[in-house]
Parts: structure tokens; sequence; C-alpha cells
């Protein structure tokens, strides 16, 4: 019995100390990552290369599973890209085995001491990422050191013995093993490293430890399975590609067990090692196979997985998704386009507006009104959601910065579109009463909205590229607009004087300068954040 604690107490250790590993690593390289991988994606061989390289980074596939279904919802990235990423996820996966299959274990108190070194005492949150590095890998290979132990005393009882015994001798049975653990522990790395940790102690046979690795990789598509349901129908298709090519491949080396085993012990003579290098050649294997039929595996998955328009509830956001946010980077990144996007649904409402306002058209004032009640209100709500929920996770200098910022504009986004409302009810106004424009007010009026309109759509751009050049340039633009906006109040006044404005359309005229004056404002203000953060 404490045999058996003590195993399960190694096992969460190990999954303790690859979140941790998976946290710290994601700090430090996540933003990076997954530029990467927006650029890799256009060739299936580059896609399976990083995801290979990726996974192997993080010890862990969640970062790029939750990336790449962003970007499909996003339609940034379809299946087919997607499977080239997985293919090489698989190969990647297999690092976190051949780690633990070494003796690197040995440093472990040596990784704990540094992981509370760099936690504990430097203060600056930046510097933390690096303790949980070294904290996590530590405490892995605790876990590891704890499963061993006590697999070296579980095998000294006759019926522990025989069981493990049983699993070579019944490929089926390990196959059940490995699939069962996986599924309980939603982690196919803990599985494969706790079958290593009974190499180590010559707990298992190597055909036993194949059936058992095997096992779990049927095991990681149940776990996918669970989860897909809750996607929209194009994510669910990525989640079932990865099904598809977890269980082909298992299916594919199912026939040929024996002589794969017989081939695998030439690679060392060390078990844990052979064990290792069974999981990294089984994975390899099967990328290697699969990768010429990516188009018939997307095929199978959007089967099985059709989108129908009729059934499928419109997604209010475009980016943002709830799963990213088990990824701070791919959170923010995401964060920051919506806001970008709103952005653009707010310029091309100033634009609406004030064409409906010059030309009284009824139609694109209401398709202002729409706008701002059925799309700007609904993402605005949603992405201040997202934001405030991403503000509570542990997020490092930089990223509370980044959020704060997309925060604060998102106010600023929200005013944006109640002018253009404004403006537009104005439009509504002049339209159905006919109220009438000079033509020196409309010639005013129509270089004003476009100068404002411009000002602000280049705060837009600002923001999302961190241009600090240009965000200079707004603030200078908006600088310039003030000068001209009080300079056609003065001028709106001499016609009102001088009678070539009618009185009745002061009131329309000088609240949308006033309006065009305070978006302007708003540009500004994305301008200052840019430059301050």
């Amino acid at each position: 019995m404490v045999g058996l604690v003590q195993i399960l107490g190694g096992i969460g250790l190990f999954l303790f100390g690859i979140n941790m590993l998976s946290s710290g690593i994601e700090k430090l390289a996540g933003k990076q990552i997954q530029k990467w991988l927006d650029k890799v994606t256009n060739n299936k061989f580059k896609s399976a290369l990083f995801g290979s390289a990726a996974t192997a980074l993080m010890q862990s596939s969640s970062l790029l599973m939750v990336t790449m279904i962003g970007l499909i919802n996003a339609n940034l990235m379809n299946v087919e890209q997607a499977i080239g990423v997985m293919l090489g996820q698989e190969i990647g996966t297999t690092m976190t085995a051949q780690i633990v299959s070494f003796h690197v274990g040995d440093f472990r108190l040596i990784l704990i001491i540094l992981g509370i070194v760099f936690l504990e005492f430097f203060q600056k949150r930046d510097w933390k990422k690096y303790g949980e590095i070294f904290m996590g890998l530590g405490i892995i290979f605790v876990g590891m050191g704890f499963m061993s132990s006590a697999l070296d005393s579980l095998i000294e009882i006759p019926w522990v013995a025989n069981t493990l015994l049983l699993l070579g001798q019944r490929t089926w049975l390990g196959i059940l093993v490995g699939t069962v653990l996986t599924a309980v522990t939603q982690s196919s790395s803990a599985v494969t490293s706790l079958v290593v940790a009974m190499g180590i102690s010559q707990a298992i046979t190597l055909q036993g430890a194949v059936s058992v690795i095997l096992g779990a990789n049927i095991g990681t598509c149940f776990t996918g399975l669970i989860a897909s349901l809750k996607l929209s129908p194009t994510a669910r298709q990525a989640s079932l590609a990865q099904i598809i090519i977890n269980i082909t491949g298992v299916l594919i080396f199912l026939p040929f067990i024996s002589p794969f085993t017989d081939l695998v012990q030439r690679t060392s003579t060390v078990l844990a090692r052979q064990i290792a290098n069974a999981h990294s050649i089984f994975n390899i294997v099967v990328s290697v196979i699969l990768f010429p039929f990516t188009k018939q595996i997307a095929s199978i998955a959007k089967s099985l997985a059709p989108v129908d328009p009729k059934k499928e509830k419109q997604k209010v956001t475009t980016y943002i998704d709830e799963k990213q946010l088990a990824v701070p980077s791919v959170a923010i990144n995401e964060a920051t386009r919506e806001l970008y996007h709103l952005g653009e649904i707010t310029a091309e409402m100033i634009e609406l507006s004030c064409q409906a306002l010059i030309e009284k058209d009824m139609d694109k004032a209401d398709r202002v009104l729409d706008l701002e009640d059925n799309v700007v209100d609904q993402i605005t709500h949603e992405l201040e959601r997202f934001i405030n929920t991403l503000m509570r996770s542990a997020l490092s200098n930089a990223q509370q910065s980044r959020s704060f910022q997309i925060k604060n504009l998102l106010v600023d986004v929200e005013r944006v579109g109640d002018m253009a409302e404004d403006i537009a009810q104005f439009a509504q106004d002049r339209a159905m009463t006919d109220i009438p424009f000079s033509n020196e007010a409309t010639e005013e009026f129509d270089h004003l909205w476009h100068y404002a309109l411009k000002t602000y759509r280049l705060s837009l751009q600002a923001f999302r590229d961190k241009d600090r050049d240009l965000a200079e340039e707004v603030c200078r633009v908006e600088s310039e607009f003030d000068s001209m906006y009080l300079k056609a109040r003065q001028n709106h006044i001499k016609r009102l004087e001088t009678g070539c404005c009618k009185p009745k359309a002061d009131v329309i005229y000088t609240e949308t300068l006033r309006l065009l004056e305070r978006i302007s404002d708003h540009a500004d203000n994305f301008g200052v954040s840019v430059l301050h953060n």
C-alpha cells in the first residue's frame, strides 16, 4: 500500500513539475513561438519541424494545440496545416522520456535549489520564469525518483511481479493498461515516464513497455475527444485529426510488436533507454508514414465534424477563446488582435455615419446603429471579461502591462463606437427633417471627418504593431486636428452671422464637430499608451 501511494505521489510530482516547467518556458518563449507558428504554417514540412522543436522545448503540447485552435477559429490556419504541426508534435513529445531515461535526476536537488533562488531572491517578476523552469525540472526528477524506488519494493511482491510480467505476454492487456492510465492522468508523458521508471527498476519487460506506450497513445485520444465536444466544428476537426493520427499509428504497429521489440533491443543495453528509444522510434515512424496523407486525414476529420451554417451558432468574437487563457502569451496576442479588429469595426462606423450625415443616407445610418448594438457592444463585453480573467493569472511584468493597456484602450474603442452612433442618429434627424448644410460647411466637415478617421486608424495600427514612431505621428496630427476643429467652429459662427448657414443646422453641425474632436482625442490616447508602454 505504501509503495502504491509513493507511485501516485511520484506521478503527482511529475505532473506538477511538467506544468511548472511548461509555465516557465511559456513565459520565456511563448510569444515568440506563436510568431514562428504564424509564419511556418504555409509549408507542411516546416510545420512538422516546428511542431517537433516547439513541443520538445515546451515539454507540453498544450501551447501548440491552444494556439492552433485559436488560429483555426480565426480562419488564419486550416486543418491540413494544423495536421502538419501535430505530426511534428508527436515527435517532440518523446523528449520527456529521453530525458528521464538518463541519470540526469542525480542533479535534481541542484535544480530545485536554483529554482528556489530565482523564485525567492529575484524580486523582478520576469526573473521568476527561470525559477519555474529549474524548479519544474527538479520536481520532475524527484517524482521519477519516488516512482522508481517504490517499484523496487513493489516488484518483490509475487502477484505484482506476475501482473507486470503478464503485460509483456498479453499485448492487449498492456494496451488496455496504458489507455486507462493515460485517460485518468490525462498525460501520456506521465504514463511513458512511469514505464521508463519501471525499466529503471527492471519491473517490466520491453515488450510489455511497448504495449503500454501504444495504449498511452490511444488514451490521449479519449482526452482529446472529450475536450473536442466543447469546441466549434472547425476546431473540433483538428482534435479529431489528432485522434486519427494516434489510433492509426497504433494499428500500424500492432501486428509488428515482436520484430519491433527485437529492433529496439539493439539500440541500447539499458532497459530504460530501450523503452525511451521505442517511444521515439514509434512516434517518428508514424509521423513519417502519415506525413504524405495530411489531406486525407483532414478530409476524414471534416467529414466526422462537418460545419453546418444553419446550426452553427455565430461566434461573437473573432480571435479570443477561453482555452487560450491557459497560455497567457497566446491569450494576450489574440486579445490584441480582437481589440484591433473591434477598432476597425468602429472606424467603419465613423466612415458610414459621416457619409450618412452628408448624403442623408438612412441605410448607412441604420447599419451603424446595427453594428453598435449587435457587434460592438457584444465584442466589448466578451473581450472585457476575457481580459479580466487573464489578469487574475500569473503574468510577467510585460504581460501585465499589455493586459492593462488592452483593458484601458477597450474603453476608448467602445466610446468611439458610441460617438459614431451619435453621428448616425444626427444623420437620421437630418434626413427626416431635411436640414440643409451650406456647401462651405459640407466641404469643411468632409475634410475634418476624413482627417479624424485617418488619425484613428493610424492609432490602431500603432497599437497593433507597438510602433512608437507611428504613435508619435498620431499625437502630432491630433494636435493639428485640434487647430482645425477650432477654426471650423469659428468659420461656422461666421456663416451663421452672415446667414450662409441656417440656424436649425447649428446643433447637428456643431455637435458633430465636437464628436469628431473627441474621436481624435481617443486616437491620441492610443498614441500616448503606445509611447508609455
